[in-house]
């Protein structure tokens, strides 16, 4: 592996932007590829669906929907280890997931007029889940566990087979795991399109969850804006910001920064520091020794890195700055108080706290959900949530008496506005008074 990564050493804040700007994204080629593929299925369904999986799964597709006998037999093609491994995440990612959930209060606003909000569960969603080189089951547990906290009834999951036609076992058992019977084996803007329209045999729902490629990032977002379905989030390649003083352990640095760029060749990766020249050569010589470890996923690796930056800067302060200019799906910060500086984040995914807390922890097994805005968008999304998979109805029961007391207020109110239908709406049920 090349050290060609990019250094800035003290860049003067009119460089920042430049600096930080994510890989632009040119989709005009692509989305003209999604949109016939959306609009294919939405016109002949489970016909395109196998016409697509035989051009991109490379396999002569009959039945979409997996089996209940295929599912059951996962159990037997996974290892115990796996099992008990799958069962401590669950379990963690219950336990944070479950405390999200609270029953709001019934409030009496003025004498007379009590309002309160109602969550009630999106009744029919999509997850995707990708497979390929990297089939993630750690996506179910995070989108399959608070979908089931919060009383989501219809839930569909779309994956792609491999080229033998089969739902990598592990998938197949942690969607059963988790309670998930409704299994499609299709991906790509084929998939995000089916659970949109719905087809012969996926049924179509109502907001769409889960990560993927290019192809099914602009699929979701062309879908949002074309039908009346919603969809997690925006979504890019994976991001791990890293902040760091002289105390940091540069074996564990070039670990983490490892870690996340064996995601995707486009994986945004940055580390932000105030520590000297030598200890950036020394987290550059980890990075090349633990490199050559990692033989299956270095091609990936490498591109990734070929993109990366150290940025050396003065002060935490300044640091601080940068990274809520960047907001970054992961941030790393691994420096003496952590937590104090943690304190002073404003805009991240989710952020990890001193040497013992790797973005891989998060991914798997803390508890936190690892499905988080990218390329930005955390300066005004938040991760997903048991709160992702419900929606707040409001309601309010007026008395007489509270209609009263309030109708001078509203009779000014929508006259000023012009609005005279509003204000008779009010004065007609006191008439005869």
């Amino acid at each position: 592996m090349d050290n060609n990564i990019q250094v800035y050493s003290y860049p003067s804040k009119k460089k920042w932007r430049n600096i930080i700007k994510r890989p632009a994204r040119n989709v005009d080629q692509l989305t003209e590829i999604v949109l016939s593929i959306i609009n294919n299925v939405k016109l002949y369904g489970d016909v395109a669906l196998k016409t697509y999986t035989k051009k991109y799964d490379h396999f002569n597709l009959k039945c979409i929907q997996v089996t209940e006998e295929d599912i059951d037999k996962s159990n037997l093609k996974i290892s115990n280890c796996l099992k008990k491994s799958i069962h401590i995440a669950y379990e963690n990612i219950l336990r944070f997931h479950k405390e999200q959930i609270h029953e709001e209060s019934k409030i009496e606003v003025s004498p007379g007029v009590i309002c309160w909000r109602k969550s009630i569960p999106i009744e029919k969603i999509g997850l995707y889940i990708p497979g390929g080189s990297a089939p993630l089951l750690s996506t179910i547990l995070m989108l399959g566990i608070p979908s089931k906290l919060a009383g989501c009834e219809d839930i569909v999951l779309c994956t792609p087979p491999n080229k033998n036609g089969k739902i990598n076992p592990s998938i197949l058992y942690t969607a059963k795991y988790v309670g998930i019977k409704k299994i499609y084996k299709i991906g790509g803007a084929q998939a995000i399109a089916a659970m949109a329209y719905g087809t012969e045999s996926v049924p179509s729902v109502y907001k769409i969850f889960g990560p993927g490629n290019s192809y099914v990032t602009i699929a979701k977002q062309i879908v949002s804006q074309k039908e009346i379905v919603s969809i997690d989030m925006p979504a890019g390649p994976s991001e791990i910001v890293i902040l760091t003083d002289e105390t940091a352990n540069t074996e564990y640095v070039a670990s983490d920064l490892l870690s996340q760029s064996e995601h995707d060749p486009e994986s945004y990766i940055i580390l932000i520091t105030i520590s000297n020249d030598y200890w950036i050569k020394e987290v550059k010589e980890e990075l090349k020794k633990q490199f050559f470890h990692l033989y299956d996923r270095q091609h990936i690796i490498k591109k990734s890195l070929e993109n990366s930056k150290i940025i050396i800067l003065s002060s935490m302060e300044e640091c601080i700055d940068l990274i809520n200019q960047i907001a970054p799906e992961h941030l790393i910060v691994n420096c003496n108080n952590a937590s104090y500086w943690g304190n002073k984040i404003k805009n991240a995914g989710s952020v990890f706290l001193g040497n013992y807390s790797p973005v891989s922890v998060g991914d798997y097994a803390s508890g936190t959900n690892h499905v988080l805005p990218t390329y930005g968008y955390a300066k005004s999304y938040s991760g997903i949530s048991v709160e992702s998979f419900l929606k707040k109805v409001t309601f309010q029961k007026i008395s007489k008496k509270g209609l009263r007391n309030l109708s001078n207020c509203i009779d000014i109110l929508s006259s000023e506005e012009g609005l005279i239908a509003h204000k008779k709406s009010i004065n007609i049920r006191l008439k005869n008074e």
